[in-house]
């Protein structure tokens, strides 16, 4: 459950940055690959602030094609 409400608050704050309703930052984020990082590393992602794992967010999502920035 604590990874669903991890996942819910990067997803808002993710559209917050880049100015996306959350609707539309869920979906940008599963078509490069951000809900699956985020799961995949949870453990170590929820230690870091949120803002350094919304810049890791961006990141990965520009480097698997991703152009929001």
């Amino acid at each position: 459950m604590e990874i669903i409400r991890y996942m819910n608050c990067c997803i808002v704050e993710f559209g917050r940055r880049l100015g996306l309703e959350p609707k539309w930052a869920c979906r940008y984020l599963y078509l490069h690959g951000g809900l699956e990082l985020l799961d995949r590393n949870y453990q170590a992602e929820h230690l870091l602030p949120l803002d350094e794992t919304i810049d890791d967010l961006i990141s990965y999502c520009k480097r698997h094609g991703g152009t929001l920035e």
